[in-house]
């Protein structure tokens, strides 16, 4: 006879993208965290038909909860909808405005240009979306057989993050159980956003281990790091190519270059342009502005000031193709120094593809890595073989990689071994099993090296797993 509540992996359990996990309340019942596209080497794992197709029950999905709206944890609702199912998609406040614009994006790239379906398809999105304020339980079933509510909580990962509280009551045992999905947890100190706080409790947490095996910078020296590489840009007369995601990480960056340039002594610093060359990145930019009231109270202390942290002087955005091909061309050319911000993070595609093809051959320009390249990525390669004067290969094309490669790890949009124990043995009374997804094979078994480590030390009793072993 199968126990439930039963935790079940779509995605995410052995690798950083594709999140998808299902909490089994009952045959019939059930509750789905995510469903996010895979990416990079998980993507060259799984086949393109699983891919592009929801292939496991839908019939029995009470509801999908959205921790966050990044691609790698959205990107197959439009197939989890083609597949039939027509459940309400739980969500944060502010996740609830981004979130169409990350799936007509998604659309776009992957499905169909045409308007008119893409509409009808956005409209159907918005009709099932049930946005929910942080910190309040939501009854999604309450009956003879079941209670059962979530509770989003911030996660401090980008703007409307969550990890969400699952409270189970099993009726005819009596049997409560409360059981965690993290999410991606965000850094501590990270700009616009509150750190993460944890929970009470929990009995069972589903912890991501992107960084499980490491620690990250504080954020004053990684500051000093990308002002000191931007510095040696400037002096070789070469421009920064900072590869980003168009959500969060652009937004984080927009925030610390504002900082470096209010504090800039020298007129070099204080007329740097800045340019966001990204469409989407602009639109998410314009709705984190709108969505000011979830920003932290320093961001809220700099607008007190009269400073304006994603809407400053020297910030230039890029819209149209036309004037996109001008700028790469100016920059490549001229040598007049610039940061360019562009899309995608992992250069799996998108604009940042076009300047590198430009100006990785170059040894004037920089190329910044501030976020994690996924395993089998032209950014993984370009991080790997860069500093070794190695090659890579984009849009079937071999650059030679003369250009300079930096990477700043502190500005991890996730949380860092130490934060995830942090999370972990603040809680005033700690889950009894933790079961560690989102991450590869060697940073899940450094997490549970030091999670259990830390419960020996205590003498807490704690099961840790490993979504890697299945």
């Amino acid at each position: 006879m199968t126990e439930f509540p039963q935790i079940l992996h779509h995605g995410g359990a052995s690798g950083v993208t594709g999140s998808c996990h299902r909490l089994q309340i009952a045959e019939d019942r059930a509750l789905l965290i995510d469903c996010g596209l895979f990416q990079g080497q998980d993507a060259d794992r799984v086949d393109a038909f699983e891919q592009l197709q929801v292939r496991f029950p839908v019939e029995d999905v009470l509801a999908l909860v959205v921790t966050h709206v990044h691609i790698d944890h959205i990107g197959r609702l439009p197939y989890l909808l083609a597949a039939g199912w027509r459940g309400p998609i739980l969500c944060s406040v502010p996740s609830a405005r981004l979130l169409p614009l990350v799936i007509e994006d998604a659309l776009k790239v992957g499905f169909t240009r045409d308007r008119a379906l893409i509409e009808r398809f956005l409209a159907e999105v918005e009709e099932h979306l049930n946005p929910l304020p942080y910190r309040t339980w939501h009854t999604l079933v309450d009956d003879a057989r079941h209670r059962l509510r979530v509770r989003l909580q911030r996660a401090g990962h980008i703007l409307g993050s969550a990890y969400v509280e699952v409270d189970l009551l099993e009726r005819e045992s009596g049997r409560a159980e409360r059981v965690l999905f993290s999410g991606d947890l965000g850094a501590p100190y990270s700009p616009l956003l509150p750190a993460p706080r944890p929970p009470w409790r929990c009995d069972t947490l589903v912890l991501e281990s992107t960084y499980g095996d490491r620690e990250h910078e504080d954020r004053r020296h990684r500051r000093d790091r990308l002002k000191a590489a931007i510095d040696r840009a400037l002096a070789n007369g070469g421009s920064v190519v900072i590869p980003a995601f168009s959500i969060g990480r652009t937004q984080e960056l927009l925030y610390e270059m504002e900082t470096l340039i209010h504090r800039a002594k020298s007129a070099r610093w204080r007329a740097l342009e800045i340019i966001v060359d990204s469409p989407l990145a602009a639109r998410f930019t314009e709705v984190y502005r709108e969505l000011k009231p979830w920003w932290d109270a320093e961001a809220h202390r700099r607008l007190r000031a009269g400073r304006h942290p994603l809407s400053f002087e020297n910030l230039y955005t890029v819209s149209s193709h036309e004037e996109h091909e001008r700028t790469l061309a100016y920059l490549a050319e001229s040598g007049r120094p610039a940061v360019v911000i562009a899309a995608s993070g992992m250069v799996s595609g998108g604009r940042v593809v076009n300047y590198l093809k430009r100006m990785l051959g170059d040894e004037r320009h920089c190329v910044l890595f501030t976020g994690y390249q996924g395993a089998g990525t032209p950014g993984r390669d370009i991080q790997r073989y860069g500093p070794r004067g190695g090659w890579v290969e984009l849009d079937g094309e071999r650059i030679e990689i003369r250009a300079r490669v930096e990477t700043v790890s502190g500005y991890s949009a996730h949380a860092d071994r130490r934060d995830l124990l942090n999370f972990v043995r603040r809680m005033r009374e700690p889950p009894r099993h933790i079961r560690l997804v989102h991450g590869e094979r060697q940073a899940q078994e450094a997490l549970r090296e030091t999670l259990l480590a830390w419960a020996q030390e205590v003498g807490h009793r704690l099961e840790v797993s490993l979504g890697a072993e299945g």
